[in-house]
């Protein structure tokens, strides 16, 4: 028997009065009662009670340590109820950890729509571009690309594809010619994520097919929104998440390339991350299903 346990029992005996109900409230047996107070008063070097085959009574040091004993319980008996409800309720602090461009323009609103619901969650919200570790950095869950873990013991689902473009000015296809076919992609210079981050290749479905087409580049930065302001300048073809192109498609500065070909790329998969499967905290599962229905209504 643990020593918050003995303290349970010792409190149990003092208020029936008797140490066998005690024991058979509490399911153990005459002797585990008997060992066990046997150890406790050992443990605090001073008699409890004064027992005979007869007699019953408290020694005054159990009169003294019965007060504090109750206090210590009913605290203890208050911080696990808490922990139940926090256990069973979204509450807390929820630490988020997204990737700045791939969340760009849905992350706000996803996290105002999850507030609303959840008014008891507090969020802190973590934006960055490299590797991650959840654990030791103390996230409860993270909105991320695949290259960004860095541990595989991570749980994922996936939450969004981001559609990308392959782009470039007008001046650099004046210059370097436009490709017309995926393939034609291997003869022009990229700019784009280093290697190390992701290989320097491009998927496409062609013809029912995938074909995987090397990216030659002379620049790379781990921000796709450097990226885009470098492509901006001429220096290369850029493959770029669509969403932060629309505007310079749309107003002429950079043109869409092979867009009829759809493009294969797990390293544009937004993935929600944590840590296990099991005993997940409240405020994090009301997330993720809140994430989920987000992009299902989307």
């Amino acid at each position: 028997m643990d020593h918050f346990e003995s303290l349970r029992l010792f409190r149990t005996i003092v208020e029936v009065r008797n140490f066998r109900r005690a024991g058979q409230m509490l399911g153990v047996s005459p002797a585990v009662v008997s060992r066990a107070i046997t150890s406790l008063e050992e443990r605090l070097g001073a008699r409890l009670f004064h027992r005979s085959t007869k007699q019953f009574s408290l020694t005054d040091a159990a009169h003294r340590f019965y007060d504090g004993c109750c206090r210590v319980l009913d605290d203890l008996d208050c911080l696990e109820s808490d922990a139940r409800s926090q256990g069973h309720l979204p509450v807390g602090v929820l630490r988020l950890v997204a990737h700045t461009t791939a969340t760009s323009g849905w992350l706000a609103p996803l996290v105002a729509s999850f507030k609303r619901q959840n008014p008891n969650v507090m969020v802190e919200v973590t934006l960055l571009e490299g590797v991650v570790d959840l654990a030791t950095e103390g996230y409860d869950i993270g909105l991320v690309l695949p290259f960004m873990l860095a541990t595989d013991l991570a749980v994922t689902r996936l939450l969004h594809r981001l559609p990308l473009a392959i782009v470039a000015t007008p001046h650099y296809l004046e210059a370097r010619g436009r490709p017309c076919h995926p393939a034609d992609l291997a003869d022009h210079v990229f700019v784009t994520v280093p290697p190390h981050q992701h290989k320097p290749i491009v998927t496409f479905r062609t013809d029912g097919a995938p074909l995987v087409v090397p990216l030659r580049y002379e620049i790379a930065s781990n921000n796709a929104a450097f990226n885009r302001e470098v492509v901006l300048a001429g220096l290369g073809m850029g493959l770029l998440p669509l969403a932060l192109v629309e505007d310079d498609l749309r107003e002429g500065r950079l043109v869409r390339l092979v867009g009829e070909h759809d493009i294969l790329d797990t390293a544009a998969e937004v993935r929600l991350a944590y840590m296990s499967r099991t005993m997940v905290p409240a405020k994090v599962r009301a997330f993720i299903d809140h994430a989920v229905a987000y992009f299902e209504e989307r």
